[in-house]
């Protein structure tokens, strides 16, 4: 499965530790994420990342995008959770798609846990058979 991965600044080491810890689960699957998040957790667990751009740079709305031409399935998106932080149309617009089109989402730590645990289980199957550029599909079609 393809996971997008992004974590506001004062996020960043918690999503690290998170994926240490479940580097096992992870490493199964292809990963990408916005650049010093993902730069940060290759070089704690080795995993293999695609490194997008920076958030504020277009990386969030290159996972925006991959949402909406179903090439992700499941964001990890440990955001900022102060009162201070201000509105972000791009935040907005991700969740948004990824509503429409039935991604995953995990805003916190414990909400992560039980989508990479129901993921490892395979309770997230399910994806593999409407998005049309899965491993399964692709094998349906000939293409693969």
């Amino acid at each position: 499965m393809e996971i997008a991965i992004m974590a506001h600044d004062i996020k960043k080491e918690l999503m690290v530790q998170f994926c240490i810890a479940y580097c096992g689960i992870l490493s199964k699957h292809k990963l990408c994420a916005t650049s010093i998040t993902a730069k940060h957790i290759a070089d704690a667990t080795g995993l293999t990342i695609e490194r997008l751009l920076a958030g504020e740079q277009g990386g969030e709305q290159q996972i925006t995008s991959r949402v909406a031409y179903n090439e992700i399935d499941l964001l990890l998106y440990f955001r900022d959770t102060r009162p201070s932080s201000e509105y972000n149309e791009e935040e907005h617009e991700l969740l948004r798609m990824c509503d429409l089109y039935n991604i995953p989402v995990a805003t916190n730590i414990a909400t992560a846990e039980a989508l990479v645990c129901a993921l490892d289980r395979g309770d997230l199957n399910w994806r593999e058979f409407i998005n049309p550029r899965s491993e399964y599909n692709l094998k349906l079609h000939g293409k693969l």
